[in-house]
């Protein structure tokens, strides 16, 4: 068991066996599961949550953890986190960003309320479409913030792109203030999404 939880890769691999065995159990200790728009919407939403909280767990790192610590931390140290834990982590942050926003319009296709969220439920009187499309806006919203603010700024405040040390103080402050913004945006998109599912 320990040589397991040593390796990231092997705890990893042992998890997902785990939650296939537990899908084969469930698939066929019961009735079975139709392989159909069910199915698929099941499958979707699974890599929806998963992923969402890879991306709203590393936006929370950063934000409670990284930034607030990093003028605690010597000029020596800093490096570690700018060259070795911040470019990993925000190669996470983006593709889990991507990933749910794509699962998450695949749900809502395949759940068929993907139009009436996006106009969030204008003339349909619909409060459950009204509450999962801000929910989906904001995640949009924050996605493009990863992908078109942040990213952008974080690769030059880290060094991955050359460019003056200005530039670099003023990308840094940039991408800290758009990373702020996903957080404000953070707790009211979750509210929303867990509204749609819970209180309609």
């Amino acid at each position: 068991m320990v040589s397991i939880l040593q390796s990231l890769s092997r705890t990893v691999h042992y998890s997902l066996a785990i939650a296939l065995i537990l899908f084969l159990g469930l698939h066929f200790g019961g009735d079975g599961f139709a392989f159909d728009r069910n199915f698929f919407s099941w499958l979707f939403r699974y890599l929806h949550v998963l992923s969402g909280i890879m991306w709203i767990g590393l936006l929370w790192y950063f934000n409670f953890v990284q930034i607030p610590s990093m003028p605690n931390i010597p000029d020596e140290q800093k490096p570690a986190i700018g060259k070795v834990i911040a470019p990993k982590a925000l190669f996470w942050f983006r593709w889990a960003a991507l990933v749910t926003i794509v699962s998450g319009l695949i749900v809502a296709y395949l759940q068929g309320y993907v139009h009436q969220a996006m106009i969030l439920g204008i003339g349909a009187s619909d409060p459950k479409s009204t509450a999962i499309g801000i929910g989906m806006w904001l995640g949009i919203i924050m996605a493009y913030n990863v992908w078109f603010v942040i990213w952008p700024n974080q690769k030059k405040a880290l060094g991955i792109l050359e460019c003056s040390a200005e530039e670099k103080a003023k990308s840094a402050k940039t991408a800290m203030l758009f990373s702020r913004t996903n957080t404000l945006l953070s707790f009211p998109m979750l509210l929303t999404m867990v509204a749609a599912q819970n209180l309609y």
